[in-house]
């Protein structure tokens, strides 16, 4: 099972991915949106802002989230851990119920490329 500090650098990971992306990547990740990601295992919630190509602003609070991120997520740490790596596919992860992601229709579109 990942830990905290796992998942906390699994998150700085893709943070920095997103800002050294170019391209489609680079546009898909141009939303500023609200984000949560629930890591079911440890029973806690990284909220943070997607915003500038980048996720900016990451805390993580016990429990589930405090309110309603515009995109929601939620997962196992180890699976945030292997997403991040390129160990496991999001699409067939989110398809198989490992990974649930909740968005507006419009924020799903332009997702999909990062995804």
């Amino acid at each position: 099972m990942a830990t905290l500090d796992q998942c906390r650098a699994a998150l700085d990971r893709l943070a920095q991915n997103m800002t050294t992306a170019d391209g489609d990547l680079r546009r898909a990740a141009a939303l500023d949106r609200s984000l949560s990601c629930r890591i079911t295992d440890l029973d806690v919630t990284f909220l943070g802002r997607l915003a500038d190509g980048t996720l900016r602003d990451v805390t993580h609070v016990p429990g589930p989230p405090p309110g309603r991120a515009e995109i929601r997520l939620a997962m196992a740490g180890d699976d945030l851990v292997a997403l991040v790596e390129g160990r496991l596919n999001f699409a067939r992860a989110w398809g198989s119920g490992r990974v649930r992601l909740e968005a507006s229709l419009r924020d799903l579109l332009r997702l999909r490329t990062l995804l």
